[in-house]
């Protein structure tokens, strides 16, 4: 069977006050083309569906449009989980509508695997759908110490258990799957993410996640695609679109699992064509640098962060003649040369001291990297007490 995985929709999140619907719709419909041409079986969508528990009406439209032409009628498994933005009993409310279609909305974390038979080829699907598994959604306290190691101990664990209390389900005559959104330990962050824990305590091992017979991972969560290190697939989809300008440049996609009973899951990332990307100028020539750019008609299509570096003020008119010519200037940062100065200085004083002898030492040279009995040299030099003993003493025992 041909599975299809994406998460992270957000649907409503705005960018700086930048609607985006507009995007989101546009997503979806390549969405829905992309699930007819590539012939797939189910689909699954693993949580974030909106960026608020209170979504604008807007926004739930064009979720329930959606997931009802990704159904076909009814011919095609939809199966949805909520995302730690999701309001979990409002996006289960619709379930009995919604289960009509073979749209399965699922909202809290539950006991038992949703099998799932699928007609093109004859086979099952079991599916161990774990929505955002905090300790209020799953009506119980974890522990009673607030040290972050032993939260996330006991995290791992409760997870770890959930799934392997499903793995009696995992048939090998069936294709076993797990679908959840939480933070797996390894994942890469964006900033668009808001956290999903405090600190590091509400993170799990993917070793959590692995339960005899299980053939795939779905995730939800963290925006930047990524498949991390197990024994089977562990596979963030990311979002369908840069959601901040630390994704500047990323290439957004789908997943597309083929999958068999008994047999290692083939993975490919399908690339999306919808949405405006979002860059970054870094403008050291000043506005008129900025000028040409924008005559020369460079993104015109794209979201903007401008680094603007100017010796004089940056007047509201020039302001306005930006955002004139391009709408999607979304951020004007200003430098001026002394804040340049001061954040270099900044950063110079934050660097460990051997760091900055290094970099003179190679600054001095033309290049060359001072080997580590040099900088050893150069500590006892500055502190004698500080590199392990006084430098006079250790040359007489030589």
């Amino acid at each position: 069977m041909r599975i299809l995985h994406t998460a992270d929709w957000h649907l409503g999140r705005m960018l700086e006050g930048r609607g985006r619907l507009e995007e989101q719709a546009s997503f979806l419909d390549e969405l829905v083309e992309l699930v007819r041409a590539q012939r797939i079986d189910m689909v699954m969508i693993a949580g974030d569906i909106y960026d608020s528990v209170n979504p604008p009406a807007m926004a739930e439209q064009l979720f329930y449009d959606a997931v009802s032409r990704l159904s076909e009628g009814g011919t095609r498994p939809v199966l949805v989980i909520a995302g730690n933005h999701d309001n979990p009993d409002r996006l289960a409310a619709a379930g009995p509508l919604a289960n009509e279609r073979g749209i399965t909305l699922v909202g809290l974390p539950m006991d038992g695997v949703l099998s799932v038979p699928v007609r093109r080829t004859g086979e099952t699907a079991n599916v161990f759908a774990l929505p955002y598994p905090s300790e209020s959604r799953l009506r119980e306290l974890l522990t009673a110490s607030t040290d972050e190691e032993v939260l996330r101990r006991a995290y791992t664990e409760r997870v770890a258990h959930l799934v392997d209390r499903q793995s009696g389900y995992f048939g090998k005559d069936t294709v076993n799957l797990l679908m959840s959104h939480l933070y797996v330990l390894g994942g890469a962050e964006t900033e668009s993410e808001r956290p999903i824990q405090v600190g590091g305590a509400y993170t799990v091992d993917t070793k959590a996640l692995l339960a005899e017979g299980l053939q795939y991972v779905a995730l939800g969560h963290l925006h930047r695609p990524q498949t991390l290190k197990a024994d089977v697939p562990v596979r963030y989809s990311g979002s369908p679109l840069a959601y901040s300008f630390s994704e500047a440049g990323q290439a957004k996609s789908v997943t597309v699992v083929e999958l068999a009973p008994g047999q290692p899951a083939l993975v490919e990332e399908v690339f999306l064509t919808s949405g405006r990307p979002l860059v970054r100028w870094r403008a050291q020539g000043g506005i008129g640098q900025v000028y040409q750019w924008l005559d020369e008609g460079r993104d015109a299509s794209a979201w903007i962060d401008l680094e603007l570096h100017m010796t004089e003020a940056l007047s509201m008119e020039q302001i306005q003649v930006l955002r004139k010519q391009h709408g999607g200037i979304v951020n004007i940062r200003v430098i001026y040369p002394e804040m340049e100065q001061n954040a270099g200085a900044a950063a110079r004083e934050q660097l460990p001291i051997d760091e900055m002898f290094r970099r003179f030492y190679m600054k001095q040279t033309g290049g060359a990297e001072p080997d580590e009995e040099m900088i050893r040299l150069f500590l006892e030099l500055l502190d004698p007490d500080a590199a392990g003993g006084d430098p006079q003493e250790e040359r007489g025992h030589a």
